[in-house]
């Protein structure tokens, strides 16, 4: 049974949320006003959901109170009728309801940083992580999401060996976290003249974009490098020192950003990158989910430790996370955007899960 008060105590929520936004004082502070708009963004679907519930109880009670005063003939009919109906979709809202009042991570609504790496497979292997960014770019496209590409290492006959990208738009970070891990392919490539099939693999690691409150650096954290940017990108690019190479001294962490022109832009893009890892590491201790390092989350790069399988001859997606009719896909449609069934259905899994969780510490 759901709690009527807890869910009464997300509505008060709710409708304190839009009393604060009306504030002068909260209009005026963007960061408090940003806080709070995410906030009302993940409880307005739920709270729609509550209202559907409530609805639908107090219809199975108004039935039940005529049902009481023990009627008879086409009416006492006509009341079981709808008594029963009622209750087959009450079921329904409930299950529904149940689902969408698990919290959500605080952080699932940020923006995304995604990292896409080859792994093992050598060039095809680069190739494989160009095909992974023109998924992920059509995907994000098709949401309505901005992307940007903060860094970019080219493979040496085309693809990626490194491409790192923000996505900014309405939970960006919720949907593309489940892209975490080792992507293998088995394909015929194009660098291989005999027809041989390969099987290559790539690296997906998707950070929430960290803000400037969310990792304070100190004048002394980070050491700031810049050089001569070795990709293309123009005249300017290569004979002007705009790279710039960001150490964070108390973690080792290293990052460059050498795709504008201008050294302040590639800075402040490699800074964004730097600080979306540092909140990462620092969610990863505070949830206590995982005692590695950040590497972890995505592996070696070995073709072994896999989450999802891209079969090109046999036109076939597996995610190797799922089971039934979710775990196949159409690859050319995947491969065209279309990653929205895979997502939705890991989506549900992961709750799923938290509900039992829920259930058996309760």
């Amino acid at each position: 049974m759901i709690r009527l008060d807890a869910l009464q105590e997300i509505k008060d929520r709710f409708e304190e949320i839009n009393r604060l936004m009306a504030r002068e004082d909260v209009a005026t502070d963007p960061q408090r006003l940003r806080e709070l708009g995410r906030e009302r963004t993940t409880l307005e679907g739920l709270v729609q959901a509550i209202d559907t519930y409530e609805r639908a109880t107090s219809e199975r009670d108004d039935v039940r109170a005529i049902l009481a005063e023990e009627p008879v003939g086409e009416l006492a009919d006509m009341a079981r009728a709808e008594l029963e109906t009622i209750e087959a979709n009450l079921s329904a809202i409930e299950a529904d309801l149940r689902l969408k009042i698990i919290p959500k991570a605080p952080e699932d609504a940020r923006d995304a940083i995604l990292e896409i790496r080859a792994g093992t497979g050598g060039d095809e292997a680069g190739l494989f992580a160009g095909d992974l960014y023109r998924m992920y770019q059509k995907f994000a496209e098709g949401r309505g999401w901005k992307v940007e590409v903060m860094n970019v290492s080219p493979g040496a006959k085309g693809g990626f060996k490194e491409i790192v990208l923000s996505i900014r738009g309405e939970d960006a970070f919720g949907f593309m976290k489940f892209e975490s891990g080792v992507h293998r392919v088995q394909r015929v490539p194009v660098t291989e003249s005999s027809g041989r099939l390969h099987t290559s693999a790539a690296t997906v690691a998707v950070l929430p974009e960290a803000e400037d409150i969310d990792v304070r650096l100190g004048p002394n954290d980070v050491k700031v490098d810049v050089y001569r940017s070795s990709g293309p990108g123009g005249q300017s690019v290569n004979t002007t020192d705009s790279a710039v190479r960001l150490t964070h001294v108390p973690t080792g962490l290293v990052v460059t950003c050498q795709d504008e022109k201008s050294q302040h832009k590639n800075k402040d893009k490699a800074l964004r990158v730097l600080r979306s890892r540092l909140y990462e590491q620092e969610m990863e201790k505070r949830r206590a989910e995982r005692s590695e390092v950040r590497r972890s989350m995505v592996g070696s790069g070995d073709r072994s430790a896999k989450i999802r399988t891209y079969n090109f001859p046999q036109d076939r997606v597996t995610d190797h996370r799922l089971e039934g009719n979710d775990k196949n896909h159409p690859l050319h449609k995947v491969m065209d955007g279309a990653l929205e069934e895979i997502i939705t259905a890991l989506q549900t899994a992961d709750n799923m899960e938290q509900l039992a969780d829920l259930a058996s510490g309760s």
